[in-house]
């Protein structure tokens, strides 16, 4: 095997010049973005795949008999040179990409998805892997060892290496081509993010927008080399401008731009990639011998089948549509005590909320706003996890990383121990996907590198706010706030881990577990004791007054409908369409979509989060298909944790949070999630405190 330094090769082809596989110097091995290039990397991931090949043959070729060191240990932590390129260059492509970056997405998204199959195919070592398996409970393994065990041969199964050959020549190429088809998915959407721009002239067109978005729309425009202002389909822009804008036609052109994102005739029509990645993933499942694509992703998640899904869902649905009906009469309450005739659509809804949030509830953002500023907001999210877990963020200003909009800070705990980097990208840019995530450049390991030593975890959030104008604070709103704790929370999800093993580290666990720890910390966002310390003005420094603070958490409930009428829209369509037993029958996905809204009653001039021709949660990969539903499920979940820290009178307790730490943010993938969360809480879960929390204990 090649002796390796600091994860990469001493001594490989083409490594003489390329920064990719020289060590990477910076303290915790950041990577040297300042050198790097798109063409370096396909010759990197050459090299890297190679490597792990030759890593792998290694293990499966020893003579010696396989043993939980020399089989499973060794297989976790193979493969480091690759993990590193791939993560730097993945990040890069969400991030900050280019059309160089994404010729070289389009050229490696085969050859990646390949070697992926290679890896779960590769018959030594999978045989192995599968003797340790029958003869696990007699190995003596400690309980986190067994996990990875059981973690890792499921793995192979689900890759296929059970299949006979020529069903596993047929997966792989299924999953190569997969490959292929969200990438292009992924760069569609973007393509159409990025050059769509709503270009405001004039007081007329700027009627009803507060400062806060005017000075928000004339960065973007300024940041695009436009004269006036401009709103862009990032999220921060679009909805307070369909929330506040006085122009009923303005928002409506708006509105179509954004729900039709890679729904046009052309390069970037999203709907025919749609119709093969369903047939494929179908054609997966079935070489897995599932019924549908749900029935095989559900198997991995803590829901099991489809049922326990549709169960869920369909009893919030009915509530939530009760709800949202609720909501609909007092907005056209307000629309008749102000003249309007026009029927409501979908265009109009944030319009007309925000009339009835102004009237019932006296909450403006163009007065909320200025109390929460984006550095401020920052420093709460990091305090709050100070007290809570003893974590300190200090930051790295030397760090040269790949955007100047990027900031770098260096995470230790209590007792001083250094921890990881957290890196916070928050502004929006054409060169940055939509949404808000996290993820990670390296993940936290006691098993360590190549030299034996602790992998520490390199973790990044990404948001995307609308920068402020120049000399101006970037100002959130209540939602923005909350997203950026949302994220937070993943980002202390993967910089918390304590456990062995890469492949249990952070995040890496069942998809509907992984949004527990990131929902739970948004309901610090909003405590009182949490906004008087940290929501202060940015112009007066005053702090928010206690009565803003009560309607805010008065006016919290309200449009909860609304919101989950729409993720459940989503949610259902997701179900459905991966429930489909003949996908390759749907010629036309949009009309799929329709048609399951009908069969379901969503109430009119609502819509869904995401329509299926921009849902990137199911078609840039597989990571959410068949599992929009997550959020809900791991809301029942937090909702219900949060309660702990009711129960104990302090959002702060220490009892409470240092269960929280152990059982929930640090133990990765080492506990099964339901053994997780009832070591944590005490008990299972109930959906009460759901209920609740979205106000919809009403009889439906």
């Amino acid at each position: 095997m090649t002796m390796l330094t600091n994860g990469v090769p001493a001594t490989s082809p083409g490594t003489d010049h390329n920064p990719l596989l020289q060590p990477w110097e910076a303290p915790y091995h950041v990577p040297p973005f300042e050198r790097v290039r798109a063409q370096h990397f396909a010759p990197a991931f050459e090299v890297a795949m190679r490597e792990h090949r030759a890593e792998l043959d290694a293990i499966a070729s020893q003579p010696d008999a396989p043993t939980f060191d020399n089989t499973l240990a060794a297989f976790d932590r193979s493969g480091q040179t690759l993990a590193r390129v791939q993560a730097l260059f993945h990040n890069l492509c969400a991030s900050e990409t280019s059309p160089e970056l994404q010729a070289v997405q389009r050229e490696m998204a085969m050859p990646l998805a390949a070697h992926e199959s290679a890896i779960y195919m590769h018959e030594g070592l999978f045989r192995r892997v599968h003797a340790l398996h029958e003869a696990r409970l007699g190995l003596g393994l400690a309980p986190e060892p067994l996990r990875l065990l059981e973690r890792v041969h499921l793995d192979f199964v689900r890759a296929g290496a059970q299949l006979p050959p020529a069903a596993q020549q047929r997966y792989a190429a299924v999953m190569q081509r997969l490959a292929e088809l969200t990438t292009a998915f992924a760069q569609n959407v973007l393509h159409d993010e990025a050059g769509y721009q709503l270009v405001l002239q004039g007081e007329n067109d700027l009627a009803g927008l507060p400062d806060f978005l005017r000075a928000a729309a004339r960065e973007a425009a300024a940041q695009r080399g436009v004269q006036g202002y401009v709103i862009t389909l990032s999220r921060s822009l679009i909805v307070p401008f369909l929330t506040f804008s006085e122009r009923r036609d303005l928002r409506e052109q708006a509105w179509r731009a954004w729900i039709t994102r890679g729904e046009h005739d052309g390069a970037h029509d999203n709907r025919p990639l749609i119709r093969e990645i369903l047939a494929l993933r179908q054609e997966q499942a079935r070489l897995h011998g599932y019924a549908s694509y749900a029935d095989y992703a559900l198997v991995d998640r803590m829901a099991k089948e489809p049922a326990a899904v549709n169960r869920l869902l369909a009893d919030v649905w009915q509530r939530s549509k009760a709800a949202v009906e609720r909501e609909r009469a007092a907005l056209l309450a307000v629309q008749r005590a102000e003249g309007a005739t026009e029927a409501l659509q979908a265009w109009d809804w944030r319009y007309w909320a925000e009339k009835v949030r102004q009237r019932d509830y006296a909450i403006d953002d163009a007065e909320v706003k200025p109390y929460f500023p984006l550095d401020a907001m920052v420093s709460a999210a990091f305090d709050c996890a100070q007290r809570l877990f003893g974590v300190r963020f200090t930051p790295r200003p030397d760090l040269k990383l790949y955007h100047p909009d990027v900031k770098a800070y260096e995470v230790h705990d209590e007792r001083g121990q250094r921890m990881g980097v957290f890196l916070h990208d928050n502004f929006a840019r054409p060169s940055k996907r939509s949404g808000a995530w996290m993820s990670g450049f390296s993940w936290q390991s006691l098993n360590g590198d190549a030299a034996g030593s602790p992998v520490y975890p390199v973790i990044i959030n990404n948001n995307n706010f609308a920068k402020g104008a120049a000399g101006e604070p970037t100002l959130l709103s209540f939602d923005d706030v909350r997203t950026l704790f949302h994220e937070f929370g993943h980002g202390l999800h993967g910089l918390l881990s304590s456990v062995t093993y890469t492949r249990l580290s952070g995040t890496q666990v069942l998809s509907d577990f992984v949004e527990l720890p990131s929902q739970l910390y948004e309901h610090w966002m909003s405590e009182p004791e949490v906004l008087q310390r940290h929501a202060r003005h940015w112009k007066t420094g005053q702090p928010i007054p206690d009565a803003l603070i009560e309607r805010l958490q008065a006016a919290r409930r309200f449009g909860q409908g609304y919101d989950t009428v729409r993720y459940c829209a989503s949610s259902l369509v997701d179900m459905a369409v991966h429930s489909h037993p003949d996908p390759a029958s749907i010629q036309d996905v949009s009309a799929f979509e329709a048609q399951v809204m009908r069969e379901q009653g969503l109430p009119d001039a609502v819509g869904l989060n995401h329509r299926l021709v921009h849902f990137q949660h199911l078609f840039s990969s597989d990571g959410y298909a068949a599992g929009y539903y997550v959020y809900l499920w791991a809301e029942v979940l937090d909702a219900d944790g949060y309660g702990a820290f009711k129960e104990a009178g302090s959002p702060f307790d220490p009892d409470v949070a240092a269960r929280l730490k152990r059982f929930i943010y640090s133990s990765g993938n080492s506990l099964e999630p339901g053994q997780a969360f009832a070591a944590f809480r005490g008990r299972p879960p109930t959906i009460e405190p759901l209920l609740e929390k979205r106000g919809l204990l009403q009889p439906a």
